[in-house]
């Protein structure tokens, strides 16, 4: 099956490491063939609400569609990053940011993680030509974390809430550097037509402009490919 999302024969990849914990990102730069094309694909799908965390709309991708864009890369994924096996698809969307800064929901305003298990990765690719943000990486200011775990989580969770009722929610808008809660310890910049792949279980968020408004249109709005592996 020939997929627009297939890696281009021109990406080129860098390895990085940030923070304390030495997480590890991969940055591959030029790696669809057409992102155009996967632009207008966009356009024409329908997005729909997936969940109450992403502060936007979505359209799931199956694994035939969206493998193509890491298969070559998975066997440097393992070494990269110290994994036990290759990684395999868990899901895919196209997804866009829609929400203004005033519609953010309480959880949305603050840095999150998408599992506990350090094996699962988050693969990123950046569709917006405006480059209208990256993904910004955060430590956890109580506790020191940057990542969660299965054996960090119920400190996470209760270290969080126990500064939340002593400083407060953050206020209605999408976190742009340090906070009374997190750190800002290291951003991707979201560069057209290149991906990050990172582990799931960091603390992160996208790191969105102060003057960032909001736009439904794939072909004009925030619209990145949100792939899962595990």
């Amino acid at each position: 099956m020939t997929t627009p999302l297939a890696l281009s024969s021109s990406a080129t990849l860098q390895r990085d490491q940030f923070g304390i914990e030495r997480q590890t990102m991969v940055t591959v730069d030029n790696a669809l063939p057409d992102p155009d094309l996967v632009i207008e694909i966009a356009s024409r799908h329908n997005f729909g609400r997936h969940g109450p965390f992403y502060p936007g709309l979505r359209a799931p991708v199956s694994a035939a569609v969206s493998m193509p864009l890491v298969e070559p890369l998975l066997g440097r994924l393992v070494q990269d990053f110290d994994l036990p096996r290759r990684p395999s698809y868990l899901e895919c969307y196209l997804s866009i940011v829609t929400h203004a800064p005033g519609d953010l929901t309480p959880i949305q305003r603050l840095p999150h993680f998408d599992g506990v298990e350090p094996e699962r990765l988050a693969v990123l690719l950046y569709l917006d030509r405006r480059e209208e943000g990256g993904t910004a990486f955060y430590r956890q200011r109580a506790t020191g974390f940057e990542s969660v775990d299965a054996n960090r989580l119920e400190t996470y969770r209760q270290s969080l809430g126990s500064e939340v009722e002593r400083v407060g929610l953050p206020g209605a808008e999408y976190i742009a550097g340090d906070t009374d809660l997190f750190e800002r310890i290291h951003a991707a910049r979201g560069r057209f037509n290149s991906m990050v792949v990172y582990r799931g279980n960091t603390l992160h968020c996208a790191d969105l402009p102060a003057d960032f408004h909001p736009e439904s249109d794939p072909r004009k709005g925030r619209l990145t490919l949100n792939l899962f592996l595990a």
